[in-house]
């Protein structure tokens, strides 16, 4: 089966290119997701917002009132992809079933990451 060549196209214009002030090229992208499991009650969104600290993302987390926690990462790609990554391990007492992600179009509209209620 061939690979459609429009999905890698809508990637592509999905992120957003930026010149840090090194004059060092980053891509930027945006990703929402959704975890499952036991991701409540286990400082999910704790572990979250100290992982993404350190890796530079910016955003938010939330709990969901049907057991799941929602988040938006936005940062460079390879900051944002090990984020995705990093769910699936999560914080130290969770135990995590899934996680739906979706790319969305960059959009550099937070200042820090967040835990809202």
């Amino acid at each position: 089966a061939q690979v459609p060549v429009v999905k890698p196209l809508l990637r592509l214009r999905m992120m957003k290119k930026v010149i840090s002030p090194e004059n060092i090229v980053l891509t930027m992208k945006r990703v929402h997701v959704f975890i499952s499991g036991r991701v409540q009650g286990v400082f999910f969104r704790e572990y979250t917002r100290r992982k993404a600290e350190e890796l530079g993302v910016k955003g938010w987390v939330r709990n969901l009132t049907d057991g799941r926690v929602e988040a938006v990462f936005e940062g460079d790609d390879e900051a944002v992809d090990e984020m995705v990554r990093w769910c699936w391990e999560g914080s130290p007492y969770s135990k995590v079933t899934n996680v739906e992600a979706i790319e969305e179009e960059y959009r550099g509209e937070f200042e820090r990451f967040e835990i809202r209620w």
